[in-house]
């Protein structure tokens, strides 16, 4: 008995470690939901992901829609934006831009540089705005009074300006911290990519991004991964809500 329970403890590990590379290495995910389900799926991109080749991207795993990266906090730009909106906009996906909020310069201030580098274009998507801590900031998390602060102005301008609601992206633990019982007029993108999200507030959420870890055609980058989303509903639900 004890020889065979040492051989199925072997196994279990061995078993273990495989699952864990293929975890790693993106063959297999933590997520993996219904595309019958959720039919509308999309990435996100930055310069991560290099040399992005759209034509190729665009035509893979059923993707309707890409948010690509524009800028951060008050004087930071994406460099590959440019290049990556202009050959999105040549596919048939919906594009987006989104902007990384921080948490050291005022809304107004992070708004005006996203405007001042993303186009004001019929059909796009509105923007997104990406709050969640990292470096210090995760040591130390700002006040819900503090980001409030920024993130209201932030978003008060780009709606004035794009004429649309900015949608927020928050991981799950900034949404709780940040977001939870407040902002309802504004759609919700969550980041969950162990389990299928359930927002603290009970609210629904609009795109939920399950994976970090997929392994796609079509970009040369340092980043050998991209992101990947859905939306929670069908094509003609999406393309209503979006106006496309």
């Amino acid at each position: 008995m004890k020889k065979r329970a040492w051989i199925f403890a072997v196994a279990a590990l061995a078993a273990a470690a495989v699952a864990g590379l293929l975890l790693y290495n993106g063959v297999i995910h933590f997520n993996n939901p219904s595309i019958r389900k959720y039919p509308v799926r999309g990435v996100d991109v930055s310069a991560y992901q290099g040399t992005i080749h759209w034509d190729v991207l665009s035509r893979q795993d059923s993707l309707y829609f890409a948010y690509i990266k524009a800028t951060a906090g008050s004087d930071l730009k994406d460099k590959s934006f440019e290049t990556n909106w202009t050959h999105a906009k040549n596919t048939d996906l919906a594009v987006g831009a989104y902007h990384l909020m921080r948490f050291d310069s005022p809304g107004w201030a992070q708004a005006d540089h996203f405007i001042s580098v993303v186009p004001n274009e019929e059909g796009s998507l509105p923007p997104a705005v990406d709050v969640e801590l990292y470096g210090e900031d995760r040591r130390n998390p700002p006040s819900k009074e503090a980001a409030d602060g920024i993130l209201k102005a932030l978003l008060e301008k780009l709606e004035a300006h794009y004429g649309k609601k900015p949608v927020i992206y928050a991981t799950q633990s900034a949404y709780k911290r940040y977001i939870s019982g407040d902002y309802t007029a504004y759609p919700i993108w969550i980041r969950n990519v162990f389990t299928k999200p359930i927002l603290s507030d009970k609210r629904e959420w609009t795109f939920w991004q399950y994976s970090g870890r997929q392994v796609l055609k079509g970009y040369e980058g340092e980043q050998r991964f991209i992101d990947m989303n859905v939306f929670n509903g069908t094509k003609e639900e999406f393309d209503e809500l979006f106006k496309r």
